[in-house]
């Protein structure tokens, strides 16, 4: 008989516990309810307009007119305009120049882009003879050119050097010589 009595208590016991697991799960799995349903519910402090979204950030690189550096410009556009042609988009920005008037372009006037081609990681830009032709004379000048140039286009991920055209033809340089466009330039040349 005791035995009987001894495996009807170890039988309730078990039973006791197996339904006071079940009450402990219950409940828990309600707060877990509870706390979705609290996330769900956020509500931003401020709306992002789809207007917003299509916008990002890009650096176009300028002189600065009192020191002589070069010096980013920060413009907040569309993206949108990004994705025919980057590259000309970019450049275009920079012919325009500065929107900061203590930053004037380096590019020189009159100045046309006649090809941009990006080949693997390098970007060729094929510019109008006014490039040089329209360019001040003496290897800071230039160099100040070329670097507002690849400073700017290697903004973009895809873009590591810039090889620099003449209407079509490689190995030109500017007309003083000082600066020859054989090899291609990357941010660290400047």
């Amino acid at each position: 008989m005791k035995k009987k009595e001894g495996i009807i208590i170890v039988f309730f016991l078990i039973l006791l516990v197996v339904v006071l697991g079940g009450v402990i799960y219950y409940f828990n799995q309600n707060k877990k309810v509870e706390t979705n349903e609290i996330v769900e519910e956020y509500v931003p402090e401020e709306e992002v307009s789809d207007e917003q979204l299509r916008n990002t950030i890009i650096s176009l690189y300028f002189i600065n007119k009192d020191s002589g550096e070069i010096n980013p410009e920060a413009r907040t556009i569309n993206t949108n305009l990004l994705i025919d042609n980057p590259y000309k988009y970019l450049l275009e920005q920079l012919m325009e120049g500065p929107k900061n008037e203590k930053l004037t372009k380096a590019i020189p006037e009159n100045t046309k882009i006649n090809n941009i081609e990006l080949k693997g990681d390098t970007l060729n830009m094929d510019f109008s003879h006014e490039f040089i032709d329209n360019a001040p004379e003496g290897k800071d000048a230039e160099n100040k050119i070329l670097a507002t140039i690849v400073k700017t286009v290697t903004e973009l991920n895809e873009v590591n050097s810039v090889k620099i055209l003449i209407d079509g033809e490689e190995n030109k340089s500017f007309k003083d010589g000082a600066i020859n466009f054989e090899k291609t330039f990357s941010r660290a040349d400047f």
